[in-house]
């Protein structure tokens, strides 16, 4: 029995799936909608019930081979055809390839008698057939409450609703129902979740005046799937959802090093710049130079030949453009190259999930090595810190899985708070940048410093940020006992250092030249001296030589002598 029961267990099977094609939808379904059963897709109006149906229609006939059929029954197909083809969906094309079939069902409530013995009969023999003429495999209908508008009996209509998905489940059809939410309840009759295999709840919300829209899977039968709120965008692609735990810290770092556009800040970083990969923070206060260093990056970046992308939440493209012009940062070239791809729009014409979203599919279509996003302090306009945090938490992780080296900007208030952000995300971030003014003397004047760099010995030295005609150039400060100078204090300093230094080699070139003379001096007398030295010498050695003679020619004369002597 053991060994029955063993065997059993290991000759089931998972659930099959369906993928749907709709970016993100997949992932957080793990895998699509259930293989030939029924999903039913319920919200308000406006919340994109027919766009998601329309959309698996659509990627299954045209990315999975996959026919499918379109029963309607408010609107006619030729009315959700030039619905749908602004999204790019030509769904009467793919009808004309056989590939959909579009069918429209008109329903009277007022005909429709409620009794014991009605059934669907005539809907299945139109449905059969639809499916045969195309050979499908999905199935939409759209919406369910039109069909079933005339009943108002809750056995009647549950016993329909099971007949009808128990048809459809028999043929294997992947089936897509949408309805319309009710009262308190998922649908407007609170029926069809309980007999569906899979209910999928859409909201359009507004909040501050900002619209957004939420995908929760609210029942999946037979496996798991993600169960938060997902936020989806519909633009002219279609729908997009946002998955957001898919994400975990289990991306690859590189050791690679890449210039931060600034070569005295990158000798600040050992001479290298950036880890390839990492996400760095400017902070600053306004003015204080942040977007002209997040420009040098981009300009460097594309230098190299790299994709950038750059987003902005205060200034169009072409202000940007125009404003870096002035400190010898041509944009525009690398834009017309295309490997800028510049994107500016305001912060409050999304939620901030919705900013999510529509950057996840910036950098999918532009497939940038480098993204700047320029200020991430804008996000806070009507969203709350913890929703800012946890929205860039999940980019931070998303650009780390896919190795781009990301730049974000933030604006400080300034005063004695400083090093801390706004969001509080300098701890996720790798590399953080402070700019900073100084004030002294009534002057104004920018300082850098990098408050921490992960994996590399950085510069701890406070340096004058100076912008140019030629770029961002870092000085050494003055620090002395009355502290940090800058701007003209600074080089007054340096003035009156370069002075002493003068005085002090004009001294020691005084002392040199006295020293040279006394020098000279002491080696004309040491030259009388060996003169007199060499003259006593020589006339020491004539005295010698002359008595050496003397007594040479004395022997000479003594022999002589002895000689004449007759002596021997």
């Amino acid at each position: 029995m053991p060994s029955r029961a063993k065997r059993s267990a290991r000759e089931l099977s998972p659930l099959e799936k369906t993928p749907t094609g709709i970016p993100g939808f997949d992932e957080i379904s793990e895998g699509g909608l259930p293989k030939g059963r029924t999903a039913i897709v319920c919200g308000g109006a406006g919340c994109g019930k027919t766009m998601f149906g329309i959309e698996f229609l659509v990627r299954g006939a045209l990315e999975y081979d996959e026919p499918g059929v379109l029963m309607a029954f408010e609107e006619t197909p030729e009315d959700i055809a030039r619905n749908v083809a602004s999204l790019g969906f030509d769904i009467q094309d793919l009808a004309n390839k056989k590939k959909l079939f579009l069918d429209y069902i008109s329903v009277e409530p007022h005909e429709i008698q409620e009794s014991g013995d009605y059934d669907l009969e005539g809907l299945f023999i139109r449905l059969q057939s639809a499916v045969e003429a195309v050979g499908a495999k999905r199935v939409m209908f759209d919406t369910l409450e039109a069909l079933f508008s005339g009943f108002s009996n809750p056995g009647i209509l549950r016993a329909e609703f099971r007949r009808l998905f128990r048809w459809l489940k028999d043929r294997g059809l992947t089936t897509v129902i949408t309805a319309e939410r009710g009262e308190g309840t998922l649908t407007r009759h609170g029926l069809e979740e309980y007999v569906s295999d899979c209910v999928i709840l859409l909201d359009h919300r507004i909040k501050d005046q900002i619209s957004a829209r939420r995908l929760r899977i609210v029942k999946y039968r037979g496996t798991k799937h993600g169960a938060d709120e997902y936020p989806f965008l519909i633009d002219e692609r279609g729908m997009s959802i946002l998955p957001l735990t898919s994400l975990q810290l289990q991306h690859t770092v590189s050791n690679e090093r890449i210039s931060s556009g600034v070569p005295d800040l990158d000798e600040m970083l050992e001479g290298k710049g950036y880890f390839r990969g990492s996400s760095v923070l400017i902070t600053g206060t306004a003015g204080s130079g942040k977007t002209t260093l997040a420009a040098s990056f981009v300009d460097a970046a594309c230098l190299r030949g790299e994709r950038c992308l750059y987003i902005d939440f205060e200034e169009s493209r072409h202000q940007v453009a125009r404003n870096m012009n002035s400190v010898g940062i041509d944009l525009d070239q690398w834009s017309k190259k295309g490997l800028l791809a510049h994107e500016a729009w305001r912060p409050t014409q999304f939620g901030i999930e919705m900013h999510l979203l529509r950057i996840h599919k910036l950098i999918e279509r532009v497939k940038p090595q480098c993204v700047v996003i320029d200020p991430i302090t804008n996000l806070m306009n009507g969203s709350s810190d913890k929703e800012v945090y946890s929205m860039l938490m999940r980019l931070l992780d998303f650009l780390k899985v896919a190795g781009i080296t990301a730049v974000f900007v933030s604006l400080t208030s300034g005063g004695d708070n400083m090093e801390q952000t706004t969001v509080g995300i300098s701890s996720l971030t790798d590399t953080w940048i402070l700019l900073r003014d100084l004030e002294l003397n009534g002057e104004r004047n920018r300082c850098l410093y990098v408050l921490k760099s992960r994996g590399m010995a950085h510069s701890n030295q406070l340096r004058e940020f100076v912008i140019t005609g030629q770029g961002i150039r870092l000085l050494s400060v003055y620090i002395g006992p009355g502290g940090v100078l800058t701007g003209s204090s600074r080089v007054t300093q340096e003035s009156a250092e370069r002075a002493v230094a003068i005085q002090k080699q004009q001294e020691i070139e005084r002392k040199q030249q006295d020293a040279a003379r006394k020098r000279l001096t002491i080696q004309a007398q040491v030259a009388a001296l060996q003169a007199e030295l060499d003259a006593v010498e020589k006339e020491e050695n004539t005295l010698n030589r002359d008595d050496r003679e003397r007594e040479k020619q004395d022997k000479a004369d003594r022999d002589m002598l002895a000689k004449s002597r007759g002596s021997r």
